[in-house]
């Protein structure tokens, strides 16, 4: 059953992360060779961290620092918006041949997002993914991770989608929290 995290968990969360040795800073985690052993159960994104969480149980895994939507600030709303969306959703296929060096599907629009749009008389948008860096760009050309580049999508380095291309499957939950 998926949880969504509440904001007590949220914080404790926060603290946890932020008590963590060194090791557990972003880009950290337990070794690959033993993440391989732990398969991640949900994927939980801190949009104000700027930090992509592997999770199993209540365990941290692996911490990632990425890039966000242009404008990351609030909840996407509608297609064009450069915003990365909020809530409940799950990575439902994978591309390896996109414009990005692979990319993970997430399922954005949920039927909340699809309502909300509807009510607003917007298209909510879609093709939101975690993904490596563009096709024929660095990252240092495009400020990565320190700029915000993407048009609502989570990115990483090619490296780092290598690993969560191999350590998270499809079917997996997604939490994209404020």
């Amino acid at each position: 059953m998926l949880r969504l995290v509440t904001a007590g968990a949220l914080a404790a969360f926060f603290l946890t992360l932020l008590s963590a040795p060194a090791g557990m800073a972003a880009g950290a985690g337990l070794q690959l060779s033993m993440l391989s052993t732990l398969q991640p159960d949900r994927v939980v994104v801190l949009k104000a961290e700027r930090r992509l969480v592997l999770m199993r149980g209540d365990q941290v895994l692996k911490v990632y620092r990425v890039a966000l939507g242009r404008y990351a600030k609030g909840a996407k709303r509608r297609q064009g918006d450069a915003k990365t969306p909020e809530g409940t959703y799950t990575l439902d296929y994978r591309l390896d041949n996109s414009a990005f060096y692979k990319a993970i599907h997430i399922s954005y629009p949920n039927p909340r997002d699809r309502a909300r749009a509807r009510s607003m008389g917007v298209d909510p948008g879609g093709k939101i993914m975690i993904h490596g860096i563009a096709n024929g760009w660095t990252p240092v050309e495009l400020g990565h991770p320190s700029l915000d580049w993407t048009q609502g999508c989570i990115a990483v380095t090619n490296r780092e989608m290598d690993e969560i291309w191999r350590l998270v499957k499809t079917g997996t939950p997604i939490e994209i929290h404020p």
